[in-house]
């Protein structure tokens, strides 16, 4: 055999032996990749519960559970609201929507107030409430010192307001929220009930006494018990009274329960009767609340409401509490944003300054705040 055939048929041995090695290989890499496979999956046929296995971290950095909050816009407060809100957002990682309920000459300041501010970014709704659903339901008063305001009814349509949501927070604009408010959303409500209030006789709340009218912490003082409409509701006057400046509303059971149909219709009674007690101090929207809910309503965490911050006869709390408590309501007559007032100083922190120049601070000291 010459060197040259000899040559030709190694190199045909070499080749042979090439095509050998490189078809193991492609075998071993395909039953890796299979195995691989196997175990990976692809991406979009995976199990979605292996969102579960994602860092507690992560997870904790934002939900995207909407949580829906009614609260309304009044121009000469609207200072309130903006702090209110701000406190929310600021203390709270949750998907928060907040449903403004205001009249028509406040909305080109509201919506000025926030889209230049610090608040640009909220998700937020503003409907325009209206008040001809409140004819023939409101008692003209000539003795009380300012007339209703209609907004001060709106807690009693929040399904109207947010009509695709089962659960709903109501805050007045006289909050400051220091907690974080999906715990507040959170509040379990019992089968049946429409709505957790915060009990007025609960530990941490100031029990107003009214001259003339004894306790403002129970039915006794909301409700006319000289009336027979009151007496035949079977009623304890000693029970204890809530205050409805901040309510959690399964609203599910709020429009099977007819809720606002049956406040509506205490309302058109009182205005044919007169069943409030004269001794409300301006409350006009508790009175049918307490009908209504006797005896049919939930009870939320008392640091949840700690209340009477703007009335004279409300208690002093410790700094420590204060700072314990995860929602401050200034309800009476004294605001933290007017001259006198409880606490002024941890309003403020959340206040944001009106970019219009249309709202202002009115304080003693006024070159403390500018």
């Amino acid at each position: 055999m010459s060197m040259r055939r000899v040559n030709l048929v190694l190199l045909v041995l070499a080749a042979l032996v090439f095509v050998i090695v490189l078809h193991h290989h492609l075998l071993s890499l395909t039953d890796f990749l299979r195995r691989e496979g196997s175990n990976l999956g692809l991406v979009g046929s995976h199990p979605i519960d292996f969102i579960a296995e994602a860092p507690p971290e992560i997870l904790e950095e934002r939900t995207d559970e909407e949580v829906p909050i009614v609260i309304t816009a009044v121009d000469e407060r609207l200072g309130g609201l903006i702090a209110a809100v701000n406190s929310i957002v600021k203390n709270t990682k949750s998907n928060v929507v907040f449903y403004i309920v205001s009249l028509n000459d406040t909305v080109d300041h509201l919506r000025t107030w926030v889209s230049k501010t610090e608040l640009k970014n909220i998700n937020y709704k503003v409907i325009v409430f209206d008040p001809h659903w409140l004819e023939g339901k409101i008692k003209t008063d000539s003795k009380l010192s300012e007339p209703v305001k209609p907004l001060t009814f709106a807690r009693f349509y929040l399904p109207n307001f947010v009509p695709e949501a089962e659960k709903v927070i109501y805050l007045d604009d006289d909050v400051i929220v220091q907690g974080d408010i999906h715990e507040l959303y959170d509040t379990p409500l019992k089968p049946g009930h429409a709505a957790a209030f915060s009990e007025d006789c609960d530990s941490v709340s100031s029990k107003i006494v009214v001259r003339g009218a004894g306790n403002q912490f129970n039915y006794l003082g909301f409700l006319d018990y000289k009336k027979e409409s009151i007496r035949k509701l079977g009623m304890k006057a000693s029970s204890c009274s809530f205050n409805p400046g901040v309510i959690v509303a399964n609203l599910t059971e709020w429009r099977h329960q007819n809720i606002t149909q049956q406040l509506e219709s205490w309302m058109e009674r009182n205005v044919a009767e007169d069943l409030y007690s004269r001794t409300l101090a301006g409350s006009v929207t508790t009175p049918p609340l307490l009908i209504v809910f006797y005896k049919q309503h939930s009870s939320m965490d008392p640091l949840w409401h700690v209340r009477h911050l703007g009335s004279s006869a409300g208690q002093r709390h410790s700094a420590s509490f204060m700072k314990t408590a995860k929602l401050l309501h200034w309800n009476g007559h004294y605001k933290p944003w007017g001259r006198t007032s409880f606490y002024p100083e941890i309003w403020e922190k959340w206040y944001i300054p009106d970019p219009t120049g249309q709202f202002h601070l009115i304080r003693r000291h006024a070159q403390d705040y500018h």
